[in-house]
């Protein structure tokens, strides 16, 4: 899979920050949309801390793996490695958004996505409450997946 195009894709979807913000929900985060976790360096540094790009990069390759990781758990350790790139990258944005319980739930978008049926994919993450929450994010997804040759 292209990491760097996803990471380009991500910083487009969640935004990059050099500073330590409170996210929506008022967690402490920075980078792309990292939350700062107790085993990090940053924890318990006040907002607007400044965070380097190199950080910022190594915090992103680190949930990205893990973003990977639940798709291979979800998917199949095998399977997910064998689906086209371009649907790799797809849903390891969507994990990366929404995390395994959520992304496990969509039942008739996993399943045409066991199917390699990539339109009927798109037409159900189209269907979905994800879908109305971020909106061009998501429609952008489903766009490339119904496009997928």
């Amino acid at each position: 899979m292209n990491r760097e195009a996803v990471y380009d894709q991500l910083k487009i979807d969640e935004g990059v920050e050099y500073v330590i913000y409170n996210d929506h929900l008022g967690y402490p985060t920075f980078g792309v949309g990292h939350l700062i976790l107790d085993s990090d360096e940053e924890y318990g540094r006040p907002v607007g801390t400044e965070i380097s790009e190199d950080r910022v990069r190594e915090c992103f390759d680190r949930d990205l793996e893990t973003s990977i990781g639940e798709c291979r758990r979800l998917y199949g350790e095998g399977s997910f490695g064998e689906l086209p790139d371009e649907v790799q990258q797809i849903l390891v944005n969507m994990m990366f958004n929404m995390g395994r319980p959520r992304l496990s739930k969509f039942k008739n978008f996993n399943s045409a996505i066991a199917e390699s049926d990539w339109a009927r994919a798109a037409v159900e993450g189209r269907d979905s409450i994800w879908y109305r929450q971020v909106t061009n994010r998501a429609e952008r997804l489903m766009s490339r997946m119904e496009n997928v040759g």
